[in-house]
């Protein structure tokens, strides 16, 4: 069973940064594909970016590109999400997912395996 496990988060001031990692453990390979979603609340899960298993792919929401940079440690196993810029309407729980190989996806469905996310608060 693969676990994946945040950290990270936090309140941060609009313009600030934070730094987001996950690390999934427990399956028997290691070429997951790696995402992170988010939820505000009264809002639905929505895309954030994504990294291959390889790391050599990335994918980023329209909101993400310029500001968020998704990165993958592979002897680690780990994939960092660095936010910068941050704004009060990226407040959110922020959850990485693992989804076995092959293929790197941007949808929720695809993923096999989810964190229990961490809390992002950015004030104005």
């Amino acid at each position: 069973q693969v676990q994946v496990v945040e950290s990270g988060g936090g309140l941060v001031q609009a313009g600030g940064s934070l730094r987001l990692s996950c690390a999934a453990s427990g399956g028997t390979d290691s070429r997951y594909s790696m995402g992170w979603f988010r939820q505000a609340p009264g809002k639905g899960r929505e895309f954030v970016a994504a990294v291959s298993g390889s790391g050599k792919t990335t994918y980023y929401a329209d909101f993400a590109k310029g500001r968020f940079t998704i990165s993958r440690d592979m002897a680690k196993n780990t994939v960092s999400l660095q936010m910068s810029s941050l704004k009060p309407e990226d407040t959110a729980v922020y959850t990485c997912a693992a989804a076995q190989p092959p293929g790197t996806f941007l949808v929720a469905a695809a993923y096999d395996y989810w964190g229990q996310g961490t809390q992002v608060t950015v004030s104005s």
